[in-house]
């Protein structure tokens, strides 16, 4: 089965991705109405967490279902299929040596997943809101 977009619509579709995402902005402004400061994209922490607390050696992660490919709705896409398997497994490898890395450094790492956020925001803002409390 093809791709369910014509070229242009994909082409305009990956073209608007931000590195930003709306979710990352929705559940960073709710960590902050909740009191916690911390630090957004961070270059100098490796794999440019989404959201870091040096402090408390804290990283965390939102991951889109597609690009990371979440066990629950991440496929593959049919249209230039190779690519995107090349590309979605080099993200997943990534992913682990991410998390190998701040293991290896004691560094305290969740992994949000988009869907997560999606369905239960309140929940998932409280989630990571515990696990910062446990890494203080």
């Amino acid at each position: 089965m093809g791709d369910v977009m014509s070229k242009e619509q994909r082409r305009k579709n990956m073209k608007a991705i931000k590195s930003v995402s709306k979710l990352e902005k929705i559940v960073s402004s709710e960590l902050w109405k909740k009191g916690y400061r911390f630090r957004r994209n961070t270059k100098s922490l490796t794999g440019k967490p989404d959201i870091s607390i040096k402090k408390y050696k804290v990283v965390i992660f939102i991951d889109s279902c597609f690009f990371h490919r979440c066990p629950l709705h991440g496929n593959m896409p049919q249209t230039n299929s190779e690519f995107w398997k090349k590309k979605l497994n080099r993200n997943v490898a990534r992913d682990k040596e991410v998390n190998n890395h701040y293991e290896a450094k004691d560094w305290n790492l969740l992994r949000i997943w988009e869907h997560e956020i999606k369905e239960d925001l309140e929940g998932t803002v409280n989630k990571i809101a515990k696990f910062i409390e446990l890494a203080k």
